[in-house]
């Protein structure tokens, strides 16, 4: 049965690297009968421009009808002064919303090749293989009232509200257990119970359905702050965190650096399966749209391929098309070849394209 992408590539960089992913795709489409077909829509930024709104609603239908869709990224300076409700990101949000993404997977992993690109020291970096999975729903980002008001005598005051409820708990901490099963067996559960009721209300509904349905996993707890300092203390503790949205956002990003670039980590957005199997799914690089390099074709394009591999894996079943991608990715980076944000003495620079174009090349070369 043909399978439905909907790319959806947005601002800066959005269009740059997807259009690599897009050519991966194409090889996966003739050289291994992944049978597909691919439609292209506005989201971001570039939506307000033609629409004035960030996404619209024909193509909120369009990413519900389809297996899969691919995310480049939203937003820039250009859009600073828009509405709120505007503004690119709302477009993002919306989608992860509307179709009800609730369950955010971000690996960091540290392929061999870029140890030394890590901020931190090869020993603590090298091996490194974390899957955070982050809550994308519920939360502060979307809990309400969320509002500015003004109390009249020169002072604001802003409101965003932390909410949670059982039933979103338990499914992402179960997601988190069916995960972990697949790996180490080990859940980190990460929260705020010491100053957060949401916290406590996490740490208590997670603690009960791990004692119901996954005791055979190992589960711990922690703070996270305490989290936050540990991932840059000894990040190879951890297999799986589990994680609110906010936490989420915050820890992925410095696990991000972990691996030497935020332009290496893929993600997928995943809901809930329906009745005939299907589930949403939405995959991106964790990057921004990095407007300063936009149309330079310098930008890094292996978190986009990533997060194909991740499609591939997740959506589509096709779990040794993923394993190639990524030994294809790796040897790539054993053979010296960089991008500006990940580079290093002694390798070759190259741009956007020309990443894409080695990385084609070794799939050719592991495919014969």
């Amino acid at each position: 049965m043909t399978k439905k992408i909907l790319i959806v590539a947005g601002d800066g960089i959005g269009p740059e690297v997807m259009g690599e992913a897009e050519r991966v795709l194409g090889w996966y489409k003739q050289k291994r009968g992944f049978d597909v077909t691919v439609e292209h829509e506005l989201v971001g930024g570039c939506c307000y421009d033609k629409h004035g709104v960030a996404v619209t609603d024909a193509t909120i239908e369009k990413a519900k009808a389809a297996d899969a869709v691919f995310l480049g990224a939203v937003g820039g300076p250009k859009w600073d002064n828009v509405p709120y409700e505007g503004r690119p990101e709302a477009g993002l949000l919306r989608l992860r919303k509307d179709l009800e993404l609730f369950a955010n997977l971000r690996p960091a992993l540290c392929f061999a090749a870029l140890a030394d690109a890590s901020s931190l020291k090869r020993e603590i970096v090298e091996g490194l293989d974390i899957m955070i999975v982050r809550e994308l729903t519920g939360g502060v980002y979307f809990g309400e009232p969320k509002e500015i008001t003004d109390l009249g005598n020169g002072e604001r005051r802003g409101v965003d509200t932390q909410v949670y409820t059982t039933h979103e708990i338990r499914r992402i901490a179960e997601v988190a257990f069916d995960l972990a099963r697949k790996r180490g067996n080990r859940v980190m559960s990460v929260e705020k119970r010491n100053v957060m009721k949401t916290g406590v209300l996490w740490y208590e509904e997670v603690a009960k359905l791990h004692a119901e349905k996954f005791a055979d996993v190992k589960l711990d707890n922690m703070l996270a702050d305490n989290c936050a300092m540990q991932l840059v203390r000894n990040p190879k503790q951890f297999d799986v965190i589990v994680t609110d949205n906010l936490f989420g956002d915050v820890l992925s990003d410095i696990a991000s650096m972990l691996t030497g670039s935020l332009g290496m980590l893929p993600s997928a957005s995943l809901g809930a399966k329906d009745a005939n199997g299907k589930a949403n799914a939405m995959y991106e690089p964790v990057h921004g749209s990095a407007p300063d390099i936009a149309g330079t074709g310098a930008a890094n394009p292996i978190a986009s391929i990533l997060s194909l591999a991740m499609a591939l894996r997740y959506t589509f079943d096709r779990g040794a098309c993923a394993d190639l991608l990524e030994k294809a990715v790796d040897a790539v980076l054993a053979n010296g070849l960089r991008t500006g944000d990940i580079m290093q003495p002694g390798m070759t620079k190259v741009g956007t394209v020309a990443m894409g174009d080695a990385i084609l090349k070794e799939l050719d070369r592991l495919n014969a």
